[in-house]
């Protein structure tokens, strides 16, 4: 089994004028396949093994991530099937210099655990041990949608 905390990866990525649309933002494209890389490395680390995109639900595009901030992206896995793994992702907008955050976009990514062959591989059962765990695991359930 493995903990929902040991799955929480944040990362961050400097937006810089090749990353940006004509408006001076960076583009929602890049937003979303840093999302899904991020996404993944917290998928693998839950599944201990490769995990694939399966699907991406609502990409929900708050405000604007100007050239110069970083993006930061937050990642976990908050439910596991038999072969996929649930992951809820926030990409936040941060001034490199102050350090403050402002909440840009949301979605949940959806990865299916697979081996060298592309087949699907079952995975272990998320457990949530600890208030903090169990916190973002009922944030993400009750964000959702479906």
């Amino acid at each position: 089994m493995t903990d929902l905390l040991d799955t929480y990866i944040e990362n961050r990525e400097r937006v810089q004028p090749t990353d940006a649309n004509n408006y001076g933002t960076a583009h929602g494209g890049n937003v979303t396949k840093w999302m899904d890389e991020v996404g993944a490395l917290s998928a693998m680390r839950f599944a201990g093994e490769t995990c694939v995109t399966a699907s991406i639900d609502q990409m929900d595009f708050e405000r604007p991530i100007p050239v110069g901030e970083t993006t930061v992206i937050r990642s976990y896995v908050y439910e596991a099937g038999r072969t996929s793994v649930k992951v809820n992702l926030e990409a936040y907008r941060e001034e490199p210099r102050s350090g403050e955050r402002k909440k840009t976009t949301e979605s949940y990514f959806v990865f299916v655990a697979v081996d060298e062959e592309g087949k699907p591989q079952e995975v272990p059962e998320l457990t949530a041990e600890t208030e903090r765990a169990e916190r973002l695991r009922r944030k993400a359930l009750d964000g959702r949608d479906d």
